[in-house]
């Protein structure tokens, strides 16, 4: 492949990432991929993708929301990251993303989520209707109920939800939203803000799926729960066809599982193509 390092502007801090083309010049599509919660363009997905979707001829596009890992700095001691992401910048930064491949002549790229990337891939793909294809990595439910979810699976807070959803609430409303948190079964800390976008603002993707305008595939690891990552929902609301498959890849981020993934993508755009 040839690789080429990219930054992507917008109102605040840009989004750096890689453009990956077939070594052979030779574009036949494109993929926009997009990471999951506090993870960024070199792990998961949006790494070990772009070898394989190159050789079927995709441009792919991966990148940092400015959201990505959980605390980060750039060129000063302020703080950004996912503990301080709002749905708001995620979906203005995806939307942006896309603006960049439409300036540089790529075509309308296939979208590409992983986790919560895949929930806002929904949101992306209905508010973009010439999305071609839509590949759901692990996608959470999100919506009103996904922090209840979470909290009975072990998750987002666990057994304390309700204290610390409390909390939260009370530390935006007294304007201290930015104050960070720890909380047991998420990634070490998060800022109250952000706890109470999760909360509040997160899109529903069954209800979203209503609204897609094109196929899609839902991929989900075998250990994964139904009720989190309801790809049969989605599959059964949405007015296009949604290929379900239920995969031994080990776990939420596909450890050693990789190549599997990989490849299940890869023959489902292949016929696409």
């Amino acid at each position: 492949m040839q690789i080429e390092l990219v930054q992507i502007e917008t109102d605040t801090e840009p989004l750096d990432g890689l453009l990956y083309l077939p070594d052979d010049g030779n574009v036949v599509g494109s993929a926009q991929l997009m990471h999951g919660n506090t993870m960024n363009f070199y792990v998961g997905p949006p790494r070990f993708l772009p070898p394989y979707l190159t050789e079927l001829g995709l441009a792919c596009l991966s990148y940092n929301r400015r959201g990505h890992d959980v605390l980060s700095n750039r060129d000063s001691r302020d703080l950004e990251g996912g503990a301080y992401q709002t749905m708001a910048q995620a979906i203005a930064d995806n939307q942006r993303a896309r603006s960049w491949m439409d300036e540089k002549h790529l075509p309308p790229p296939y979208v590409i989520g992983h986790s919560n990337g895949g929930t806002l891939a929904v949101r992306h793909a209905v508010e973009t209707s010439d999305t071609p294809g839509l590949v759901l990595l692990s996608a959470h439910r999100g919506g009103p109920q996904l922090m209840r979810h979470m909290a009975d699976n072990g998750l987002m807070a666990a057994e304390r939800y309700d204290e610390i959803t409390e909390n939260a609430r009370r530390y935006v409303a007294e304007g201290r939203g930015d104050e960070l948190m720890l909380v047991p079964g998420w990634w070490y800390v998060i800022s109250a803000n952000t706890y109470v976008q999760f909360l509040d603002h997160c899109p529903d993707i069954v209800e979203l799926a209503t609204k897609l305008p094109c196929e899609a595939l839902f991929l989900r690891d075998i250990v994964e729960p139904k009720d989190l990552y309801p790809a049969e929902e989605v599959a059964a609301a949405s007015p296009h066809p949604v290929l379900v498959q239920e995969l031994a890849a080990g776990g939420h981020y596909y450890r050693g599982g990789e190549r599997t993934v990989a490849q299940a993508v890869c023959r489902w755009l292949a016929t696409r193509l």
